[in-house]
């Protein structure tokens, strides 16, 4: 099966990690991956900020960078969000909707793309302590990934996998948000690491690098011993 990797503009910039646990994960699944080199932003920061005909003209460029893919598969779930949110924006458009339509029919975040199309629940992973899984909020109100990431991880040996309190809480991040609301982001943000910190968890498990680098980035700065890992890090281990 050939996989087109959309490795998003936060993986590509600040965790390369964790585009690499991906591609290895995906191969070792059976995968054959390609990687695009003309893709950029998915748009999604200009369009949630209003800037829907900028947001357009970076729409068209991944539009044709992926039209031609099989699969296309993203470590995000927000990103995977805004691909699906193509047809939308393109909407009347007769030269642009249909191709952004079967753009979003064949992308996919990664857990929903290895359970629900390679139907594989165990990828053989293996991870020592106790951890607590963010549900971020693009993937689960938005895309309606909700069950797959909680399937693999409760198949990876050695795990303890514990329920965080108001799990369904954002983290504050919300792209511009935590820029613009800083002082409303810094509330949300230490909620939600007082919820990490009642799990007792070794590690704090998430599959957007937005929300992961927004807590992490507050955990470290309180002091606190929790390791911060994207999914897919932890599904690559062995």
């Amino acid at each position: 099966m050939k996989v087109t990797l959309f490795v998003t503009c936060l993986i590509d910039t600040f965790q390369p990690n964790v585009g690499k646990a991906t591609v290895e994960l995906l191969e070792r699944l059976g995968c054959e991956i390609e990687f695009p080199e003309s893709q950029v932003c998915c748009g999604q920061p200009a369009y949630n900020s209003g800037y829907v005909s900028e947001a357009k003209e970076v729409a068209k460029n991944m539009i044709r960078t992926f039209e031609n893919a099989e699969y296309i598969v993203t470590p995000s779930g927000s990103c995977a969000t805004m691909f699906q949110e193509y047809p939308h924006i393109f909407h009347g458009d007769a030269k642009w909707e249909g191709r952004a339509k079967r753009l979003a029919e064949k992308t996919y975040e990664l857990t929903q793309f290895i359970v629900e199309v390679l139907q594989v629940t165990d990828v053989g992973a293996r991870l020592d302590g106790k951890a607590t899984y963010h549900t971020s909020c693009h993937m689960t109100r938005l895309l309606g990934v909700k069950e797959a990431p909680f399937t693999l991880l409760s198949n990876v040996k050695g795990l303890q996998v514990e329920n965080l309190p108001n799990a369904q809480n954002c983290c504050g991040f919300g792209g511009t948000f935590s820029v613009k609301m800083m002082q409303i982001s810094e509330q949300m943000v230490d909620e939600k690491v007082q919820s990490v910190e009642q799990t007792g968890a070794d590690y704090l498990i998430g599959a957007d690098c937005g929300c992961l680098m927004n807590i992490g980035g507050r955990i470290e700065r309180l002091g606190k011993e929790v390791k911060v890992l994207h999914i897919a890090e932890v599904l690559n281990s062995r």
